[in-house]
């Protein structure tokens, strides 16, 4: 499955990033700030239920395109064929693929891949995270004053709410960054680069990759009441562990 999970999730970033930049009008086909559909999300989509339904006909699919495939079955793969549609469409390179699978509910196997700028992420559930082959650690950054935060506000509708919250952060923070990928940022939080990453109402394609690998490399992940990820739609903040307290505080 390790193999397998690695090659699906890269033939998936070759073909996105063959498509990049192909045609000039993908901006026409925003509806609205959370809502780019490309004709390459759909295509990417069907490349990896394609290929996982003929290597395991009987697992269950979950992708953001295409919903739910239940097979009743213990295994279930959790898939974002395009995490960032909205950097894709505008040209920022900052997008990536994300594959998680579940077992029983548990997340044990994880890959995210930001083809453009080469980064391959994979997690094994009690066995370290990677990127590119060489294991990762969160950093080690102890308090919010010194750390830099990404944030991405997925489907939440509550521009002031959401306003208040992340001016809290800044305001303890080095820095408040977005970077339009989810699977980009909990990357970057596995690997050191940011030490706390807040999303607002995600849902389970978004983060399920990057659940296992921040998990991996040392960092915590709970929802804002300091509860564990499910799979589900929900609020949650992943951090190096250190500053989780104090971003729980901000966001509560």
């Amino acid at each position: 499955m390790e193999n397998f999970i690695e090659v699906i999730t890269k033939n998936a970033g070759e073909l996105i990033l063959s498509r990049f930049k192909e045609k000039k009008d993908l901006l026409s086909l925003r509806k609205g700030s959370k809502e780019v559909v490309t004709k390459c999300d759909k295509d990417v989509d069907q490349l990896l239920i394609k290929s996982i339904s003929n290597e395991y006909p009987d697992h269950g699919i979950l992708t953001e395109e295409s919903g739910f495939n239940d097979k009743e079955s213990d295994y279930l793969w959790i898939v974002d064929s395009l995490d960032g549609s909205g950097n894709f469409a505008s040209g920022n390179p900052l997008f990536s693929v994300c594959v998680a699978l579940s077992y029983k509910e548990e997340l044990f196997l994880a890959t995210t891949y930001a083809p453009f700028i080469g980064e391959f992420y994979f997690a094994k559930k009690g066995k370290g995270a990677f990127l590119n082959g060489e294991k990762i650690s969160v950093s080690d950054v102890k308090e919010t004053r010194g750390s830099y935060i990404a944030f991405c506000d997925g489907h939440e509708k509550d521009r002031e709410k959401l306003s208040e919250r992340l001016s809290v952060v800044f305001k303890n923070a080095i820095d408040l960054r977005k970077i339009g990928s989810a699977g980009v940022e909990t990357g970057w939080l596995a690997s050191g680069r940011i030490d706390g990453f807040l999303m607002f109402e995600g849902d389970p394609w978004d983060l399920a990759s990057g659940v296992l690998i921040a998990k991996e490399a040392g960092g915590t992940v709970t929802d804002f009441r300091g509860n564990p990820w499910t799979c589900n739609r929900g609020s949650f903040v992943f951090s190096n562990g250190k500053i989780h307290q104090e971003l729980l505080k901000m966001v509560s």
